[in-house]
């Protein structure tokens, strides 16, 4: 499970760290531990009927998603680059150039009110 150490509300005695530049945020690391009652009180909060067979199964299989994770926690990823994609894929771009014609003039000949090249439309806050 991760914690946040950072600012916590009421806590006035720093500032605020979201109006300074980005930082990294401090988190600690601790591995996760399920018990059966937090399998049990899971399956309540979720509503859904689990008996003795089926809690078990799923105690196993929360456990090694769990180990999984602290896994992948304890890789060292100093130096790693984040990146948003798996590959290195790049959108092909189209000049920027307009392929419409100009109809302003023709839209604003069908307008009811039109003054300086603008739409005027009746007051609706007094």
């Amino acid at each position: 499970m991760w914690f946040y150490d950072g600012f916590r509300p009421g806590d006035h005695s720093r500032a605020c760290p979201f109006a300074a530049a980005p930082r990294p945020l401090p988190i600690r690391h601790t591995i996760m531990a399920l018990t059966l009652d937090d399998v049990y009180r899971i399956a309540h909060l979720a509503r859904i009927e689990i008996d003795a067979a089926e809690a078990a199964d799923v105690h196993a299989k929360l456990d090694a998603i769990f180990g999984v994770l602290d896994a992948l926690r304890a890789i060292d990823t100093t130096g790693v680059m984040p990146m948003a994609h798996a590959q290195d894929v790049a959108l092909p771009l189209r000049e920027d150039v307009v392929t419409e014609p100009d109809r302003r003039d023709a839209y604003q000949r069908l307008a009811p009110a039109v003054q300086d090249g603008l739409y005027l439309v009746p007051r609706v806050v007094e």
